[in-house]
């Protein structure tokens, strides 16, 4: 009797085990995957752009180059360079969703000096879908079934003998 206590109590604790791993596995593929994309934003590194002091080539240095600029006069000045950061987080296999964002826009005047700093985040943006891939068309859309029952009524055997402008009798036809 005394040796199957210890075979009871491993096979026990091995139970356990079992349990608290599938249950830590289970409750932790319910937790959503975070991932951060684009530029990191460095709060000392954004401090040191000073307006009005700092040029174009120490932001460079400052922030490393931008994830996209705009060389489209921006107002009264010129240049823009623009830092992206997002946050997407995934749930399970639905697709990753965006929870946050934040765009830095150093603005630059005609003379390459920094004129403005300014912040954007998620509530600001527009989202502009680029690739629809879709050609929009003006009336009806129809199902396979529809257009197919939309010419039933569509055949009248009064125009069909006027399409036949032949001199000779027709086949089958009174008077032919």
């Amino acid at each position: 009797m005394t040796s199957q206590r210890p075979r009871r109590r491993a096979g026990l604790l091995l139970a356990v085990a079992c349990l608290s791993a599938v249950s830590t596995a289970a409750l932790t593929g319910c937790s959503p995957v975070v991932e951060q994309r684009g530029y990191i934003l460095d709060e000392k590194s954004l401090k040191r752009i000073k307006p009005r002091q700092t040029t174009m080539e120490q932001v460079k240095d400052i922030m490393g180059s931008p994830s996209t600029s705009s060389t489209i006069a921006n107002g009264p000045g010129g240049e823009a360079f623009y830092y992206i950061s997002s946050k997407f987080e995934t749930d399970a296999f639905y697709p990753p969703e965006e929870v946050d964002r934040t765009v830095v826009a150093v603005y630059f005047t005609n003379d390459n000096v920094v004129d403005e700093v300014a912040y954007y985040g998620l509530q600001d943006g527009e989202i502009v879908d680029l690739q629809t891939r879709t050609t929009p068309t003006r009336g009806k859309e129809l199902t396979v079934l529809g257009q197919i029952f939309s010419n039933l009524g569509r055949f009248n055997k009064a125009t069909d003998s006027k399409k036949n402008t032949g001199t000779g009798p027709v086949p089958g036809r009174p008077g032919g």
